[in-house]
C-alpha cells in the first residue's frame, strides 16, 4: 500500500513539473497570453468579450467596421496570392479602399437587414423542421440577392460603368458563385444554429465569406492575369503582374 502511495506521489509530481515547465515555454506562454487577451480569461474582458458587447450596442456599426476591414483585408490577400501588383509593382492598389466602402456601406447594412429578417421569421421556432426551412430560406432567397449585389458592386470597382456591363458580369458569375454557397452556407447556418448566439451571425458569416471572398477573388485575379498574358504575349509586351482596370472590351 506504502509503495503504490510513493509511486502515485513520484508520478503526480513529475506531471506537475512537466505542466509547469511546458507553462513557462516561450510558444505556450506567448498561446496563454494571447488567448487570455482575446477571451478575457476568468474575467471575461478580452477583446471578443467587448467585440460582443458593442455587437449588442451598436450592431449596425460594429457589422459595418467589421465588414469594411474585412472587405479590404481580403483584396490585399487575394492579390498578394495572384501577385496581382498594381503598376507601382505595389499590392495596395486602388481596389482596396473601394473594396472597404463596399464591406462598410453595401454589404454590412445588407447582411444586416436581411439576416435580422430571416432571424425574425424563425424567432422561437427550434424544430428540425423549422431549421430545415431556415437553410432552404437562406439559400434560395437570401444568398441569391447577397451574391447579386456583390457581383454588381465587383463590376462597378472593378470598371463596369453601364448596365449591360454589371449585368454581364452577374450573368457569367452568378451559378458558380452561387454553387459555392449552396455547398457552404448550409453547414455554416446549421453550425451557427447549433452553438452561435444569433447576435453573432453576421461576424460569423462576414468570416466565412471573407475566406470563401479571398479564394474567388484570388482565383478571379489568376485568370484575369493569365489571360493578359496570353493576350499580350504575340506582340512581346508583358503584364508584369500588375493589374489594369477592366475595359468595356472585358465585357
Amino acid at each position: 500500500m506504502s509503495v503504490k502511495f510513493e509511486k502515485e506521489t513520484v508520478q503526480t509530481d513529475v506531471r506537475g513539473g512537466a505542466d509547469k515547465h511546458r507553462h513557462h515555454l516561450p510558444g505556450h506562454q506567448l498561446a496563454h497570453d494571447v488567448g487570455e487577451r482575446l477571451t478575457g480569461g476568468e474575467s471575461k474582458a478580452g477583446y471578443l468579450a467587448m467585440y460582443l458587447q458593442q455587437l449588442q450596442s451598436n450592431p449596425l456599426r460594429t457589422k459595418m467596421l467589421t465588414s469594411g476591414t474585412l472587405s479590404a483585408l481580403q483584396e490585399v490577400l487575394a492579390s498578394w496570392i495572384a501577385h496581382d501588383r498594381s503598376k507601382n509593382g505595389h499590392y495596395l492598389t486602388p481596389r482596396v479602399p473601394k473594396m472597404a466602402v463596399y464591406g462598410a456601406f453595401v454589404s454590412a447594412p445588407l447582411g444586416h437587414v436581411l439576416i435580422s429578417i430571416l432571424q425574425k421569421l424563425f424567432a422561437g421556432r427550434t424544430s428540425l423542421k423549422a431549421k430545415i426551412l431556415q437553410i432552404l430560406v437562406s439559400n434560395l432567397v437570401i444568398s441569391p440577392i447577397q451574391n447579386t449585389v456583390y457581383l454588381s458592386s465587383m463590376a462597378i470597382i472593378a470598371g463596369a460603368r453601364t448596365f449591360h456591363q454589371v449585368r454581364a458580369t452577374v450573368r457569367a458569375g452568378f451559378m458558380p458563385v452561387m454553387k459555392v454557397s449552396w455547398v457552404t452556407s448550409p453547414l455554416a447556418l446549421a453550425f451557427a444554429q447549433q452553438f452561435l448566439p444569433e447576435a453573432t451571425w453576421v461576424p460569423f458569416f462576414n468570416i466565412i465569406a471573407f475566406v470563401i471572398g479571398t479564394y474567388i477573388n484570388a482565383s478571379t485575379k489568376k485568370k484575369r492575369l493569365a489571360a493578359l498574358r496570353r493576350k499580350h504575349y504575340g506582340d512581346g509586351r508583358s503584364t508584369g503582374g500588375r493589374s489594369d482596370e477592366y475595359t468595356k472590351r472585358d465585357y
